[in-house]
């Protein structure tokens, strides 16, 4: 009997240190690990978002980027980090890619991660060279439906989100458009210009405006299933082809074990920068959305993506690349 109660005693006083010690979250600096280089929207997002979580937090909070192995090797080194809150991730669409596209992960992408909040959406567009002899999504279909093969389209690698829009367009429309994968996306968008490869399915929609207001570039449709305030006269690719929403995403995760009560303060704090001026401008200059959810929200929508671009990969027979 004394020796239960002697456990309960340990167990109770436990808790309160553990209550204590995440009542007083934070008390020093937080890394923000973006697994990309600098300069990309993950990257630009991640800054803003240190920046004003520093200010409301009363901690540094600090962006490490490790690049590598298409967002891999910074995802691993948030999911083998101690799970206090101190180590966060700010994943891209690759995260619910990774599972299907490389099947042995050095981590789980579900269960070694605790959603904490979604930042943004952003809807790629569909553009195309300027003589191609197509000028919508419908035209873009039919012509490449009379030349199965001989039309191509630019990427940034394979399993990118581009990647995966593009193939979910060849699904959907009944074409075979071949890939044709380039090191990065000033490479691809700048061969698309040129006539390199006849269309590309750009990521950041603030790239298009310039090249398409001179000239340089077609843009057929948005991939998200309502017009993009950058581009207002460019219809969704679902008036043409009904269902078809493709959207890419940047939120932030924690190693799995992080306590609910951190993951909360953090998500709180998240969601209210979301309605900053500040923050809303500068989504709006590259062309996407806030998308404030709970952490219950963000891990459905986790799951629901792997589930769906599992199916692309598998569908398209899309194979893994070494790392």
């Amino acid at each position: 009997m004394r020796s239960r109660m002697l456990e309960r005693l340990i167990f109770v006083a436990c808790a309160g240190v553990f209550s204590c010690a995440a009542a007083a979250y934070p008390d020093k600096p937080i890394r923000l690990v973006v697994p990309s280089g600098a300069g990309g929207i993950t990257d630009i997002l991640a800054r803003l978002l240190a920046k004003d979580l520093s200010a409301s937090l009363g901690q540094q909070v600090y962006v490490d980027n490790k690049p590598g192995a298409g967002g891999i090797v910074g995802s691993q080194s948030v999911a083998t980090a101690p799970p206090d809150g101190y180590t966060l991730l700010m994943a891209f669409p690759s995260h619910v890619v990774n599972p299907t596209l490389y099947p042995k992960l050095p981590y789980d992408s579900v269960k070694s991660f605790a959603p904490v909040a979604m930042v943004s959406k952003v809807s790629p567009v569909l553009v195309a060279r300027p003589d191609l002899p197509a000028s919508s999504t419908r035209e873009l279909i039919d012509y490449a439906r009379k030349n199965p093969g001989r039309v191509n389209y630019a990427t940034v690698g394979t399993g990118s989100l581009g990647h995966l829009a593009s193939e979910l367009l060849n699904q959907m429309a009944g074409t075979k458009m071949t890939h044709v994968p380039y090191k990065g996306a000033p490479q691809a968008l700048t061969a698309t210009m040129a006539g390199e490869v006849d269309i590309y399915m750009v990521s950041s929609p603030s790239n298009v405006v310039e090249p398409y207001r001179a000239g340089k570039l077609k843009v057929l449709g948005v991939s998200q299933g309502e017009r993009l305030l950058l581009l207002p006269e460019v219809p969704p690719l679902s008036d043409t082809l009904p269902g078809f929403e493709v959207f890419g995403w940047n939120g932030i995760l924690a190693p799995a074990g992080t306590p609910a009560q951190i993951v909360n303060t953090l998500n709180r704090e998240i969601n209210r920068i979301l309605g900053s001026a500040e923050f809303l401008q500068i989504l709006r200059n590259e062309g996407a959305t806030p998308a404030p959810l709970s952490p219950e929200q963000f891990s459905k929508q986790i799951a629901a993506d792997i589930g769906r671009w599992g199916k692309v990969l598998k569908d398209a027979n899309i194979k893994p690349l070494n790392y």
